[in-house]
This record gives structure tokens, C-alpha cells and sequence, in this order.
């Protein structure tokens, strides 16, 4: 148990550092904004990159390990949506927004951070394989349900669809990130020794920064209303997910290590992203705000209990 607590509650510790010092007034929302564009669009790209070009993508690679995970989490997209709309009479608008928040679990920030101190930094490949795709993955889902939605609705022609979410992905700063890694990885890149140095002071702010950040940004969310589809997109994201990606990876064999990591990730709570997606299209936002707010403090139980059934 003193172990578990070593790894869950330093992580949630820093988040609830920012939470209170947003809350106390002691940092500003536009501080806090500020952080987490540092954090978002520079230094967790910073890591990505890092990460991903010095990846041994012969070792790593392993097509199994993301079908585990993102059947789960294709599962939890699908059930959210159909969730909200047949069970909640939802707009089907609406349904989308909610399944995103099912769909879009907090790999990076806190799936990373949580493995890493569980299992050491070298624990991470699996974590950065998932990560790698998980962004460009997420939003091509959402935002192309949420046209095709649209256009429905409308009679809109779907002939821009592919080019709104391809502008939509690749103007992600983690997808480029991502991206830069993966070509420095593939051509042998190697950096200066200061410019690496450099970057590496860069990386080691990117997780404690991040997880400050989400406090702050979580503080301006007030729980309000729909608590029963709340406690839907939870029980989806916190237990469905990790459930299914848990059969998924014991169905295909895959490591122990690489388990743990997808295991872990789908554990984790929606993330920010959810409000973003949710913010982006003006619906479902006091339901995605709420639903990040609840599921990250539930975290702390579900996370423990996760960790203590991995093998």
C-alpha cells in the first residue's frame, strides 16, 4: 500500500497544487493559461520529440499493443455517444462531445507521469508507442463524426471533410512534436551536445508543469448538473476502457511491461482535450468540464486499484 501511495498521490499531489493555488487567487487564470501553453506547446512537445527520436522502433513496435488499447478506447467512444443519445436523449451534437470525453483519456499528462513512477522511466516505451497516435487518432474520430453530424443536419457537401481534419491534426503542436521525432529517429539525427542539454532542461519541466497546469485550468470547472451522464462518461472511461483493454491485450499476448502501460493508460481520466473538443464546437461543455473535474478526482481511487491488479 506505502508503495502505491509513493506513485499515485505525488502525481495528484502537483495537480492539486494548482488547483489551490488558482483557487486561493494566489496564481491568476491568465497565469495559469500561460503555463499550460508553455507546457502544451513547447516543452510536452519538447518530450515527445525526445522520446519519440530516441525510440527503438524495432523493439518498441509492436501493432498489438495499440490494438489492446484503442479497441477499448473505440469501444468507449461508441458507448458514450449511443450512451447520451439513447439513454439521455441527447442531440446526437451533443452524443458526440460526450463520446470524445469517453474516448480521449489523459495519456500523456497523467498516463505518463503515473507509469513512470510506477514502473521507472524505462517502462515507457509502450506509453510513447499509444501516445504517438493518440492525438491525430482522437480528433480524426471526433471531429469527423461531429461533421458528418453536422452535414447531416444541414445537407452540407462532405467534400472539405478531409482537408478540415487534416488542418485540424497537423496543427497540433504534439503531432508535430511527434512528428520531428519520428523523422530524427528515422534519418539517425543526432543533436549537439549543448543543443541536448538544452532540451533535456526543456523535458524535465514538461510533466510537473503539465500536471500544475491541469490543477489550475480544473479549479475553473464547477460540478453542475447531468450527474447521472456524469457518472456514465466515469464508469466508461475509469473502468470500461481499462477493462477492455485488458482483455484485449491478454487475448494477444502481449508483454508484461507493454501491458501494464496500456492497461494503466486507459485508466486514466479524460483529458482536457475533451473540453477543448467540447469548447471547439459550443456543445456538451458543462458536461465534458464536469466530466474532467469528477473522473480526474475519482482517478485517485481507480488508478490505485488498476495498479494493484496488474500483474
Amino acid at each position: 500500500m506505502q508503495g502505491l501511495i509513493d506513485v499515485i498521490l505525488p502525481v495528484f499531489l502537483v495537480i492539486g497544487a494548482g488547483y489551490l493555488a488558482v483557487w486561493r487567487r494566489i496564481v491568476s487564470d491568465a497565469a495559469v493559461d500561460g503555463i499550460m501553453s508553455y507546457a502544451t506547446g513547447f516543452a510536452v512537445p519538447c518530450l515527445l520529440f525526445r522520446a519519440i527520436s530516441n525510440l527503438h522502433l524495432e523493439e518498441a513496435f509492436d501493432p498489438w499493443i495499440l490494438v489492446s488499447f484503442y479497441t477499448g478506447s473505440i469501444a468507449a467512444f461508441a458507448a458514450g455517444l449511443l450512451g447520451a443519445r439513447y439513454a439521455f436523449a441527447r442531440s446526437w451534437e451533443d452524443s458526440v462531445a460526450i463520446g470524445f470525453c469517453c474516448l480521449f483519456a489523459n495519456s500523456l499528462l497523467m498516463g505518463l507521469a503515473i507509469t513512470e513512477r510506477a514502473y521507472g522511466p524505462d517502462a515507457l516505451q509502450a506509453n510513447y508507442l499509444i501516445v504517438s497516435i493518440h492525438a491525430p487518432l482522437c480528433y480524426a474520430i471526433g471531429i469527423t463524426a461531429m461533421e458528418l453530424v453536422r452535414a447531416k443536419a444541414s445537407g452540407a457537401s462532405l467534400r472539405s471533410l478531409p482537408a478540415k481534419v487534416g488542418r485540424a491534426i497537423f496543427r497540433n503542436a504534439l503531432v508535430i512534436g511527434i512528428l520531428l521525432g519520428a523523422l530524427a529517429n528515422l534519418v539517425g539525427l543526432s543533436l549537439p551536445g549543448p543543443v541536448a542539454e538544452a532540451l533535456d532542461m526543456v523535458v524535465r519541466t514538461a510533466l510537473p508543469v503539465a500536471l500544475f497546469a491541469i490543477g489550475g485550468v480544473l479549479c475553473r470547472y464547477k460540478p453542475e448538473g447531468d450527474t447521472r451522464l456524469i457518472a456514465m462518461v466515469c464508469v466508461i472511461s475509469l473502468l470500461m476502457h481499462p477493462a477492455i483493454t485488458w482483455g484485449m491485450g491478454s487475448l494477444t499476448g502481449i508483454s508484461t511491461e507493454a501491458f501494464r502501460s496500456a492497461v494503466l493508460t486507459a485508466s486514466m481520466a479524460p483529458g482536457v482535450n475533451a473540453y477543448v473538443f467540447a469548447n471547439m464546437y459550443g456543445t456538451a461543455k458543462r458536461v465534458a468540464a464536469t466530466s474532467v473535474l469528477v473522473a480526474t478526482g475519482l482517478s485517485v481511487a481507480t488508478a490505485w486499484l488498476w495498479l494493484t491488479l496488474l500483474p
